[in-house]
């Protein structure tokens, strides 16, 4: 099996059906593709936020 590219352990294969991806049991890696990107948060206003709170 493969080397883990995070610490260098050795990798274990998963699968289920016909899907499978190899993580490492000493760090946690997974080779699973992720997205990290995500919009940036709107920031509210304190003013925005109690007309919130007494509308509601």
């Amino acid at each position: 099996m493969e080397q883990c590219p995070r610490c260098q352990g050795s990798l274990e294969e998963l699968s289920l059906g016909d899907v499978s991806t190899v993580t490492c049991p000493h760090c946690g890696y997974a080779d699973v593709p992720v997205e990290h990107d995500r919009p940036p948060e709107r920031r509210e206003s304190w003013r925005d936020a109690f007309n919130r709170f007494y509308e509601g």
